[in-house]
């Protein structure tokens, strides 16, 4: 820094004066020295404050005053204007052109103001303050960046979907979520604990069959475990039944059967599944190879779920057993699902007990049998099957060869009916029955004797039956 003396002759009158320049805020300050001096003392701008600081004391001194200043006022502005044009010249002139001292100040051009080169000092300051903020501004970004540590088990996302939907975590899951196998049956989810459920579940990898038996979890939370299903590619079983999931869930069950390529058994059962229910269904059916075992039991599947599903049945190619049991399918619809059974060659195990297939239906089954060379067990108890019924359904039996287990129990077929199957499996050879099952309904003498000689020729086979008539005998007194 340089300091700059200056002598004005004031009347003695000691001022301290704050101006503003556009370079920034300087203070003046005139010292009292004898009656007519006062000496200033600033920095290298003081030359332009001297001027503002006279037009100041202008205002405020003495008229007489002010005469003896004005030739030395001209005479600084004089000395200002050179000083500023030297300043230019040197700022005109590049870099190469200015010949320096050793210490850095600028020789040529005039007198080099020390001022610049504080301020580039100040600058290279700055700089080195801006570079260590910005180092630590940029790890705050890189702390800020870093994600999250994986979780696989998936409970911090359980968690978190729990708080959001507002549901009570539940801890069995949390304990279980690394098993191959999670039971979680009469857990009372509902729909929304149901939800939350099934965020984990998309990204799990240990679960591999899936039990949510009777969770009331209706149609949202069976959507919500369709679209989970979606995306696992590890669950192999799954068990919904008993979840009241509607047309709703059906429908969301079918789109992901569409989709799903791993899922291998899939239980439906007590779900009040409709003839609507089966629209959806089928077309899946159709679609998907994949799924080995369906059950559809114990819902209001009727006449025309019969004949849609029917068609399905013919056409699919992954199932290996199906469950029908405990629905409406009768009349015309269980003759077109009995000619299903017919056309198909994959499936190995068909329930359709306690439905009402009648005397049309069982005629439909018997030729079912005729065509069908791949199912092995067909149960049809509690149909209201009548004796020529069964006599009609026998004569499949006459030629079909792999038919294993055949339930005909809860059937007003008698004993005529019960007779005339057993008597079409003596008649053929080829027969692979090794269990027919009349439970409930009783035979004479003659059926008892048929056995026995079926019993030779079918050492493996077994009748089980509701008595023999005429065997029962009074206690004795």
């Amino acid at each position: 820094m340089q300091c700059c003396d200056f002598t004005h002759s004031f009347n003695s009158l000691p001022i301290a004066l704050d101006l503003k320049t556009n370079k920034g805020e300087i203070r003046v300050y005139f010292l009292h020295q004898d009656k007519n001096n006062i000496t200033l003392l600033s920095w290298i701008h003081g030359i332009e404050a001297m001027v503002h600081g006279k037009k100041l004391a202008k205002e405020t001194l003495l008229p007489s005053v002010l005469e003896d200043d004005d030739a030395e006022t001209e005479n600084e502005k004089l000395q200002l204007g050179e000083q500023r044009a030297n300043l230019t010249e040197v700022d005109m002139r590049g870099l190469k052109d200015q010949r320096r001292s050793p210490d850095g100040n600028v020789l040529d051009g005039g007198e080099k103001e020390v001022e610049e080169e504080e301020e580039t000092e100040e600058e290279e300051l700055g700089r080195e303050e801006c570079v260590i903020s910005d180092e630590d501004y940029d790890t705050d970004l890189e702390l800020g960046d870093k994600e999250e540590a994986y979780d696989p088990t998936g409970q911090t996302s359980y968690v978190e979907a729990c708080e959001m939907l507002q549901v009570v975590p539940a801890s069995y899951f949390l304990q279980h979520m690394q098993n191959s196998e999670l039971s979680m049956m009469h857990r009372g989810l509902g729909p929304q604990g149901t939800k939350a459920l099934a965020v984990p579940l998309v990204t799990n990898t240990s679960i591999l069959r899936l039990n949510l038996r009777d969770n009331w979890m209706e149609g949202m939370g069976g959507a919500a475990i369709a679209e989970m299903l979606k995306e696992n590619c590890y669950i192999t079983e799954v068990d919904l039944s008993d979840n009241r999931l509607g047309d709703y869930g059906a429908k969301a069950i079918a789109g992901m059967l569409k989709e799903n390529s791993t899922l291998v058994s899939l239980n439906l059962s007590g779900n009040h599944f409709t003839d609507q229910a089966a629209e959806h269904l089928s077309p899946a059916l159709i679609t998907n190879t994949k799924l080995r075992c369906l059950d559809l039991s114990y819902n209001a599947l009727g006449e025309r779920a019969g004949r849609i599903l029917g068609e399905s049945v013919s056409e699919n190619t992954g199932l290996r057993s199906l469950s029908l049991a405990w629905n409406c399918i009768r009349g015309r619809g269980a003759a077109m699902l009995a000619n299903g059974l017919g056309g198909n060659i994959f499936l190995r195990s068909v329930d359709l007990s306690y439905n009402g297939f009648g005397k049309d239906g069982a005629i439909a089954l018997g030729q079912a049998l005729k065509e069908n060379n791949t199912l092995e067990e067909l149960n049809v108890s509690n149909n209201r099957i009548p004796p020529d019924g069964a006599i009609r359904l026998a004569t499949g039996l006459k030629v079909n060869k792999t038919i294993k287990s055949l339930n005909m129990g809860r059937n007003p077929i008698q004993n005529a009916g019960c007779y005339g199957i057993l008597k079409s499996v003596q008649e053929n050879p080829d027969s692979a029955m090794e269990e027919l099952n009349f439970s409930d309904i009783t035979v004479n003498q003659d059926f008892e004797d048929l056995y026995s000689t079926v019993k030779e020729i079918f050492p493996a086979l077994t009748v089980n039956h509701g008595g023999r008539i005429g065997t029962f005998r009074k206690a004795k007194a």
